[in-house]
């Protein structure tokens, strides 16, 4: 059910954050809140986000002195005007990638997504250190309400994914609105995940169920 007041934590969270659109519908939104998607602030951020997209999926370095490290840089540059925050410089994600807003989503260090990554970051995204995502990998924050009305009103909402450190996301799994996947976590490909995965564990099925636990590190 969608929340009846706004989250400050999560407002909190999205003042660290990057090129967000402030206004009352946008607080609404990342607050778990009944919202509309449909004013000029929020669709200005998605159509800023679709050039992103456009711009990211089709380039590539050309020139006798393009690389792999010209590609890598170039199209982290491309994540960092667009995306909530950035962790370092050893960020990668493969083309293509979708986001909905970016300004939502939030990027710790030595990160790596394979081809295919959506991210629909309605709500806020954190993703932490030393994750990495395997191919067509999706991640929903939007929701709405089972009751009608609502739809056809076009009103919406949406809830938080939280990712912990030294995570594997493995290939084809889809992470729900909601989710807290806790550090040091695996989820197996092909997964669906409808509830919290608590700290060092491998998970696997749809939905998602713990399987068996893993050594914690420092």
């Amino acid at each position: 059910m969608a929340r009846q007041e706004k989250d400050e934590s999560q407002l909190q969270l999205a003042r660290t954050l990057k090129y967000i659109p402030w206004c009352e519908q946008y607080e609404r939104m990342v607050s778990g809140m009944l919202y509309d998607s449909f004013i000029p602030e929020l669709e200005a951020s998605r159509f800023k986000a679709k050039a992103f997209i456009h711009d990211y999926n089709h380039f590539f370095p050309s020139g006798p002195d393009a690389s792999f490290k010209t590609l890598q840089s170039q199209r982290l540059e491309k994540l960092k005007g667009v995306l909530g925050h950035v962790g370092a410089d050893d960020v990668y994600i493969e083309a293509p990638f979708y986001i909905d807003y970016g300004c939502n989503i939030s990027i710790g260090p030595r990160f790596y997504a394979a081809f295919n990554f959506t991210v629909i970051d309605c709500a806020l995204v954190e993703i932490g250190a030393r994750v990495m995502i395997g191919p067509n990998v999706s991640i929903f924050t939007a929701t709405h309400e089972t009751e009608v009305q609502s739809r056809r009103d076009d009103i919406e909402f949406a809830k938080p994914v939280r990712i912990g450190d030294d995570c594997w996301i493995g290939g084809g799994a889809i992470i729900l609105p909601g989710v807290t996947v806790g550090k040091g976590c695996t989820i197996a490909a092909g997964s669906v995940v409808t509830k919290d995965i608590p700290a060092w564990s491998v998970a696997m099925g749809s939905p998602a169920r713990v399987v068996r636990k893993v050594t914690p590190v420092e």
